[in-house]
């Protein structure tokens, strides 16, 4: 089956996808910290690639990147387009499903950051980690670890290792940053 060609502008710099929360319900602090990562990407002249809303960290990460003169491109597919509210302000690649979303966001990104977000973000990370983990990319996957808002999953992940469901290179898969900056640092 032949997938559709979506444009995306050209860039020549670093390209980091930010999976996060929609969200507007979430504690400040995560919204912060998008928010500052969005804006730590544009100073260093990186692209951020994310979800394409204009809602919870997702928003908060687009508006600070671009506020601070940054490249933002936004993946939304369609359907989303009314729940998520498109941030149009930046360029905006609108898809026909979740998984056109997803390849064009891994396609587009040097690097992974999975800042707090709910199950929408768990799924992307889990995939992006299960492509790691089977060698179908060799790309940074760095969880933005925000008053320990992954340890549980962490937890899970050894406990699949202790189960022998997974090998025990599983938990080598990514990295964790517990603060803004080092997430930066990380996925230079």
């Amino acid at each position: 089956m032949t997938q559709p060609a979506f444009a995306v502008a050209p860039f020549e710099g670093r390209s980091v996808c930010l999976f996060c929360g929609s969200s507007d319900r979430a504690r400040p602090v995560y919204a912060e910290a998008a928010a500052a990562f969005g804006e730590g990407l544009a100073v260093r002249g990186w692209r951020l690639v994310y979800g394409g809303g204009g809602v919870g960290l997702m928003g908060a990460a687009a508006r600070a990147a671009h506020g601070a003169g940054g490249r933002v491109v936004g993946i939304m597919p369609g359907f989303l387009r009314s729940r998520e509210r498109l941030f149009d302000e930046v360029e905006t690649v609108v898809v026909t499903s979740m998984h056109e979303r997803k390849q064009l966001m891994y396609d587009q990104s040097d690097a992974f950051v999975v800042a707090p977000g709910g199950i929408g973000t768990l799924e992307e990370v889990i995939e992006v980690l299960s492509w790691k983990r089977l060698d179908l990319h060799p790309k940074t996957v760095i969880f933005l670890n925000i008053d320990g808002y992954w340890d549980d999953l962490f937890a899970h992940m050894r406990h699949s290792v202790e189960e022998r469901m997974n090998p025990a290179d599983l938990v080598g898969l990514w990295q964790v940053a517990g603060s803004v900056e080092e997430a930066l640092a990380l996925s230079a």
